[in-house]
């Protein structure tokens, strides 16, 4: 029987053994009354419900009557079954067991948190305490041992009053400093003593020694007091960069970046500190005013000089983008600046060629990009990306950088793509609109061809000028001042009815005609490269009857003869054949040495020129702020035909008075404003033919001056200034680097 029941315990499972048999409850249990029932009754009944641990012990010991074996069997191999916790958990319990949300939230106890912000106000009043206040005093004693025994102990104690100094430019104290400083005068007193003082007490606490070898910078790391003084000089440098951050005075801020220059192999040594570093200089460099572009230049190339590999990459992308930025606008104002932006530019990519062929040949192919889409797109928005003052300042500054760099074996073959480009901006609009960019165009070319003793065809774009304009027509107007060519790059419709018009730009082909053979003047070939000027001068001479325009081509022919002629002499005496270039070469260096009249004749007249500069600056204001009266006559329609006939041979013209301004119309029905809104949208009318040469004859009277011609007297305006002395002016009135050894190509 033993064997039996193990059998079919054996072949039921727990759930099977609790669920079968056992569930059904007894005849003789009383059952439970529904809640209906109890009523009737009349006597309320109670419904329990009883859990299934109960439920099951009841089982249990009903199984002890009906079958006693099977229930000794589980005694002796199964006591856990029979002997489990009986305590009895309902339904209601069991739901208990998971959380419910509550029907109504309870208020937050306030007594809990007014004890923790007791605890923070009991802190923040202790820490408050123990702030002590900087004095003049403190300082002054802080300054005398700083220069008898700085110590670590000091160091710490002037960094930490120098980072509260700082907390209160943002116009909150840090809680954190031991140090408080709330009046101005002693803000001033303690920033200028870290300033003076900081740097030798530094040096003296580390053990460092003076470099004698500017090349060789001594790191600071080096020093055995490093590791322990590392943190205070972090706080404290870092705190240096942030005031360079919030000043505005340039005087401070001059004084802030000596100190910076002083604390440069300090920055070299903590990454973090000198990219926040980088990152202000190259602010001050593109923003600042002229002394601290130049100090941010040389903290810039000190870094770099010495930390390449990890500095010089990101900064010349830094600086060449804040150079494009920068050159959006050009005014006379902003011109000083944009050439000391290019020198010191190109003095960074001196550092190293190989870093700076990457950089060029990048930005050269955007600038080929761009006169490409120009090219074959030909539409407005195409030819306008070309044609605006940051494309032609990049042109200029590759060329600068080039022509710097020479003799450069890594950067020649970027020499041919250049030249190609600036070409091709040249033609891309051959309009008289767009005769400016052309000299500026022709200008870097020159510079280009002269340091890089390359031959660069620029004469053919400077002598098709006087093939297109018409210098014998009379203008159409009169200008009250002159047109400065260095700082536009197109003329518009008025522009090209001015007397000032043709005036300058007799000045500015004499110029860089001039300009183009003085680099050339001592080549061995410099006959057969005058001999088409040459021919295109005798020309122009023919056709012009203007003094003013004739006499100036006039000198220059004969200069250029000049020196034609002596190359001719001397290399008639020569004893070598043209093939042999090294004797060739020391030919011409012979003949550069002893000097050829173009060159002697090219500084005479860069004298002349400096001295027209100066007067022109000193004049400058006075011709600026004179506002010349406009002129207006009355009209006398019953005495015209009289006047016309009485007075008809006094006002012939005569073409060849050198300042006959007889006949000239002057335009008062629309001022000069609205002629250049109305010229805005016609800039590229004449794309489709590129030949047609409608815009020089721009300067026609028209109708409404033919009417008016009659009527009207001549009017004499004063003299503009030169333009070309205005050009010189502008590129080198202020040469602000001249005590960085840069180069100086112009």
């Amino acid at each position: 029987m033993a064997a039996k029941q193990k059998r079919k315990l054996e072949d039921m499972s727990m759930d099977e053994f609790l669920l079968s048999g056992f569930e059904s409850p007894n005849e003789d249990e009383p059952k439970e009354e529904s809640p209906k029932k109890a009523k009737k009754d009349g006597k309320p009944k109670i419904n329990v419900k009883k859990g299934k641990a109960f439920q099951h012990k009841e089982q249990l010991s009903r199984l002890k009557s009906k079958d006693p074996e099977f229930y000794k069997f589980l005694e002796e191999n199964d006591q856990t079954l029979l002997n489990f916790d009986d305590t009895d958990t309902s339904e209601d319990e069991d739901e208990e067991m998971y959380h419910t949300l509550p029907s109504v939230l309870e208020e937050a106890n306030s007594e809990e948190e007014d004890e923790e912000k007791g605890k923070k106000d009991s802190e923040k009043s202790k820490m408050a305490a123990d702030t002590i206040k900087v004095t003049d005093k403190m300082i002054e004693d802080w300054k005398a041992a700083m220069k008898k025994d700085p110590t670590p102990r000091l160091f710490r104690e002037v960094t930490q009053a120098f980072k509260a100094a700082l907390a209160t430019t943002k116009g909150e104290g840090d809680s954190q400093c031991r140090y408080k400083v709330a009046d101005s005068s002693v803000f001033n007193a303690l920033v200028l003593f870290c300033i003076k003082d900081i740097y030798a007490a530094l040096q003296k606490m580390l053990n460092l020694k003076p470099n004698k070898d500017q090349k060789k910078l001594v790191l600071p790391s080096s020093s055995p007091k490093w590791h322990k003084n590392q943190t205070d000089i972090k706080m404290y440098l870092t705190g240096v960069v942030q005031l360079l951050s919030c000043l505005t005075e340039s005087t401070v801020i001059t004084a802030v970046l000596q100190h910076i220059n002083q604390l440069i192999s300090y920055y070299l040594c903590l990454p973090k500190q000198c990219r926040q570093l980088v990152k202000q200089l190259l602010k001050h460099w593109s923003t600042g005013e002229e002394t601290s572009r130049v100090l941010s230049f040389l903290a810039l190339n000190k870094i770099c000089r010495h930390k390449q590999e990890a500095y010089l990459n990101p900064i010349l992308k830094q600086m060449y983008i804040s150079y494009v930025q920068n050159c959006k606008f050009t005014s006379p104002n902003a011109l000083p600046m944009i050439n000391f932006m290019q020198r010191t530019l190109t003095e960074m990519y001196s550092l190293d060629t190989q870093v700076s062929y990457q950089h060029a040949f990048i930005y050269i192919r955007q600038l080929a990009i761009h006169l490409r889409n120009a090219m074959t797109m030909k539409k407005k928005e195409t030819y306008q990306s070309v044609y605006n003052w940051q494309y032609i300042h990049c042109l200029y500054l590759w060329c600068r950088v080039l022509s710097t760099l020479y003799p450069s074996d890594v950067l020649q073959p970027l020499i041919y793509p250049l030249c190609q480009v600036t070409i091709g901006t040249i033609k891309l609009v051959p309009s008289a609109k767009f005769y400016p960019l052309r000299m500026h165009c022709c200008r870097a070319l020159t510079l280009l061809s002269s340091s890089t003793n390359t031959f660069v065809p620029v004469l053919p774009f400077l002598l098709e000028i006087f093939q297109q304009v018409d210098f014998n027509k009379k203008p159409g107007r009169m200008s009250r001042k002159p047109i400065n060519f260095a700082v536009i790059l197109k003329l518009n419709k008025v522009n090209l009815m001015e007397k000032a018009y043709k005036d300058g730009l007799i000045d500015q082909l004499y110029d860089l005609i001039l300009e183009y053979f003085h680099t050339q003047a001592n080549s061995i070939g410099f006959p057969e490269l005058a001999l088409p000027t040459i021919i295109q001068l005798k020309a122009f001479l023919k056709v012009c009857k203007v003094a003013n325009y004739s006499k100036p081509v006039r000198q220059l022919l004969e200069k250029i003869q000049e020196n034609s002629s002596f190359i001719e002499g001397r290399r008639q005496k020569a004893a070598f054949g043209v093939a042999d270039s090294a004797a060739v070469t020391a030919w011409e260096k012979k003949i550069q040495q002893e000097g050829t009249p173009l060159t002697r004749y090219h500084s005479q007249w860069k004298k002349l020129r400096e001295k027209e500069i100066q007067l022109e600056i000193s004049g400058k204001e006075r011709m600026e702020d004179l506002n010349l009266p406009e002129i207006k006559r009355k009209k006398f329609q019953e005495k015209k035909e009289e006047d016309k006939k009485e007075f008809k041979g006094l006002f012939d013209s005569d073409s060849d008075s050198d300042d006959d301004d007889t006949g000239l119309k002057i335009k008062s029905k629309k001022s000069d404003d609205e002629d250049d809104e109305d010229d805005d949208d016609d800039d590229f009318e004449d794309l489709l033919d590129p030949n047609d040469k409608g815009a020089l004859e721009e300067g026609d009277s028209g109708d409404e001056d033919d009417e008016d011609e009659d009527d009207e007297t001549a009017s004499k305006a004063p003299q503009p200034l030169s333009s070309a002395a205005l050009i010189k002016l502008a590129e080198g009135e202020e040469d602000v680097v001249e005590d960085l050894q840069l180069s100086d190509d112009d």
